[in-house]
């Protein structure tokens, strides 16, 4: 990740320059490359796929829009760009921006976000879990299938680490899981899960 801009951008200039660019989010009105490669593709592709199986098989009213941003509603110059984003279908028509735009702004659209973790670690561990939990955002995936997370987030040694954050009384209440450790998701308690079937080879 890098910042591409010393000029602080408001969501509307955002949106006009970059919102159909999904290689950029905007927070704070900083402008974030996110510079995404091809195993960050891959693995981000992987769980939208075992999650549409979910989905389907539970017969959910939900969607993964394949471009979607979200802008929280008391941030003026911040736009998210969750690498995997479920929709609740019938939540949508209370979307004051989804007829003309690709944009979510109510937390109860949200039933679940991933962040497949590159070089912009600590948005994923810090920034984005406030932002996500102010929104009720039930449930939020961590993939870092390169164990790129701080010393303070996935411990030492540094290793591929999945975490479930799990909204508790407007706190995520986390759970890691390591390579070979069978994955519990809230929202899917039927998915059968583990971090290495989804690394990238």
């Amino acid at each position: 990740m890098t910042y591409t801009s010393s000029k602080q951008l408001s969501f509307e200039e955002f949106i006009i320059q970059y919102g159909d660019n999904t290689s950029y989010e905007l927070i704070d009105g900083e402008l974030r490359d996110m510079q995404p490669n091809g195993h960050h593709e891959a693995v981000a592709g992987s769980i939208a796929g075992r999650i549409y199986v979910e989905i389907f098989r539970n017969n959910f009213n939900w969607l993964i829009p394949k471009n979607c941003l979200l802008k929280p509603l008391f941030a003026q110059a911040t736009a998210l760009r969750p690498d995997v984003i479920i929709l609740d279908k019938s939540e949508l028509i209370k979307e004051p921006l989804w007829q003309k735009e690709p944009i979510i702004c109510n937390g109860s659209t949200i039933k679940l976000v991933a962040e497949v973790v590159s070089t912009n670690w600590q948005d994923d561990y810090a920034r984005k879990v406030e932002e996500y939990a102010f929104l009720n955002i039930s449930e939020y995936w961590i993939v870092d299938f390169m164990g790129l997370g701080g010393l303070q987030f996935i411990g030492n040694p540094q290793q591929p680490t999945f975490t479930i954050c799990q909204l508790v009384n407007g706190v995520y209440q986390q759970k890691q899981y390591r390579l070979g450790e069978p994955i519990y998701s809230y929202i899917f308690p039927n998915l059968q899960l583990q971090l290495d079937e989804i690394m990238p080879t």
